[in-house]
């Protein structure tokens, strides 16, 4: 068993040996140009604005988009929506508790409350 661990610690350093080749440096590299402060901007600047993804280019500002649905008709249908609750949720709990007017008397569903909590505690 010794052995073995002789054999497999020498097959490790082995491979560590042949696999680590260090990288050398070169210290650091120095920059020599011979173009002005205002020429590289002139260039940048240049460069920006040549097309260089083709048709994916964007120039320009978007241009304003003229809808045909009056005002008042997307409020509503954003209204009717939002009461609606979340019309994605998958949960019981995804829903929104609606605030609107209801046809209900309060007094009423308060009292039918009452009314079942003395039934059940019976």
């Amino acid at each position: 068993m010794n052995t073995s661990k002789i054999i497999a610690a020498a097959a490790l350093s082995l491979l560590a040996a042949v696999g680590a080749q260090a990288e050398t440096y070169e210290g650091v590299q120095t920059v020599n140009t011979v173009a002005s402060r205002s020429e590289v901007a002139a260039g940048a600047n240049q460069a920006a604005r040549t097309a260089v993804f083709g048709e994916a280019r964007y120039n320009g500002v978007a241009p304003a988009l003229n809808g045909t649905t009056d005002r008042a008709n997307v409020h509503n249908q954003a209204v009717q929506t939002a009461r609606m609750g979340n019309i994605y949720g998958n949960q019981a709990s995804a829903g929104v508790l609606s605030v609107g007017n209801g046809n209900v008397d309060r007094a009423a569903v308060r009292a039918e409350a009452r009314n079942a909590a003395r039934t059940a505690a019976l």
